[in-house]
């Protein structure tokens, strides 16, 4: 089996793709922004060097941003696996690069209307499902050009 890949078409998913890690890098200062605004942090050694600081696993504005970080995880980790066998499918470069662009606008998306400007739904749903037909596109394609 000859698999070749269009360099373009790899260029973008490396392109979307890093931007995809430094965007989860980005969620790690952003919970310990809230830790330490708030106050809060999860191991009593790291409360001695904060006055007033104590243990908490139910503060709202940190769980919120550890599960938009927890979100990321469970939908952009996958992603990686997908669009990188997306590129063996010879997919035209227009095409791969809309659906790698758009996947990442909507987890971008989904960041900040659930952690950073909490939006009522449905914009946290939108930007999820969005992100989800990406993938499923993706995973189709990818079936039904190895069966």
């Amino acid at each position: 089996m000859g698999i070749d890949v269009n360099q373009e078409v790899f260029g973008a998913y490396a392109f979307y793709a890093g931007i995809l890690l430094a965007k989860m890098m980005v969620m790690i200062p952003l919970t310990a922004r809230q830790r330490f605004s708030k106050k809060v942090f999860t191991s009593p050694e790291d409360t001695s060097s904060v006055k007033g600081a104590k243990v908490a696993y139910d503060d709202p504005d940190v769980e919120r941003v550890r599960r938009a970080h927890l979100n990321d995880l469970e939908n952009i980790l996958p992603f990686f696996a997908t669009a990188f066998l997306y590129c063996f499918t010879s997919p035209a470069y227009g095409t791969a690069n809309l659906l790698f662009k758009v996947f990442t606008g909507a987890r971008i998306l989904h960041t900040l209307v659930y952690a950073v400007f909490p939006v009522p739904q449905p914009a946290r749903a939108i930007s999820f499902f969005v992100a989800m037909f990406v993938q499923v596109y993706m995973v189709v394609k990818i079936i039904s050009h190895f069966a």
